[in-house]
């Protein structure tokens, strides 16, 4: 039986506020060596939009795979988790916590609202480039998603 994944892209979700990091992102899956559609919003509320399939994200595709920063404008990273979550049709999808804060807080609370996995931005480009093809190799190619 052929892998699904060599099937269709991999739908992934970035939800970053910044420009510069999102770019950052966005060049590192384009280097990816598997198939997938980055789409990039830089809030919460466009990424519930989104995830709902709503006003102009009508057709947007669900995504295998949600990237999310924290620190965001308008309801922040840990207000989508929680509403992502807390949603039968969306709770299944992996989100993966991708941001500046460190703070011991964030990261249990992150876990408590079940964030499958977190992850501190690096300063240093070349180490956050790293950090972008590892979470590739990862979760694009090691791990198996769930169905849609």
């Amino acid at each position: 039986m052929a892998d699904e994944r060599a099937l269709r892209p991999i739908e992934i979700l970035l939800v970053e506020d910044s420009p510069s990091d999102a770019n950052l992102t966005i060049k590192g899956f384009l280097n990816a060596r598997i198939a997938n559609n980055l789409h990039w919003v830089e809030d919460g509320e466009s990424a519930m939009n989104y995830l709902l399939s709503q006003g102009e994200f009508a057709d947007a595709l669900r995504p295998d795979l949600i990237l999310l920063d924290l620190n965001l404008p308008g309801m922040d990273g840990r207000e989508l988790l929680t509403e992502i979550k807390s949603d039968p049709n969306l709770k299944s999808i992996p989100v993966v916590v991708i941001t500046t804060s460190n703070d011991e807080q964030d990261i249990l609370r992150s876990y408590n609202l079940s964030a499958n996995c977190y992850i501190t931005k690096p300063i240093d480009v070349y180490q956050f480039i790293q950090v972008i093809q590892l979470i590739k190799d990862f979760w694009l190619i090691a791990v198996t998603l769930p169905p849609k």
